[in-house]
């Protein structure tokens, strides 16, 4: 128990100077890029954008390694823009992604894994 102290042999909750929570619009910020990395596709469209060569991917480079249509991985890059974790930039009919790092770093030090999650040196 947090703050347990022993009063007549019996333990008894008493909190001790604990810490204040993480600030709540901090935590709703972590829960939305939670939520939107919570999906196995989602993961590995970043780790398929972070392994190209110059960082980025054009959206029709992302349908091929999937068994889904372009539509449903645009879901799945909007869900990733729409919580800032990449950023989109529309060159003349296609529309390149890659990640916003400065997003993911809330979450890098809770998370270890895809190298997308790692500081870059």
């Amino acid at each position: 128990m947090i703050g347990a102290s022993s009063h007549t042999g019996v333990d008894v909750c008493a909190p001790d100077r604990v810490s204040p929570p993480l600030p709540r619009a901090d935590a709703e910020r972590i829960a939305r890029l939670l939520k939107a990395l919570s999906d196995p596709t989602r993961l590995q469209i970043l780790s398929l954008i972070e392994a190209a060569p110059s960082g980025e991917a054009c959206v029709c480079d992302l349908t091929e390694p999937f068994d889904m249509t372009q539509p449903a991985i645009s879901h799945h890059l909007r869900i990733l823009v729409e919580a800032n974790i990449l950023r989109r930039d529309k060159r003349g009919s296609w529309t390149w992604y890659s990640i916003n790092p400065g997003q993911l770093e809330p979450i890098r030090h809770v998370l270890p894994g895809p190298a997308f999650l790692q500081p870059t040196p």
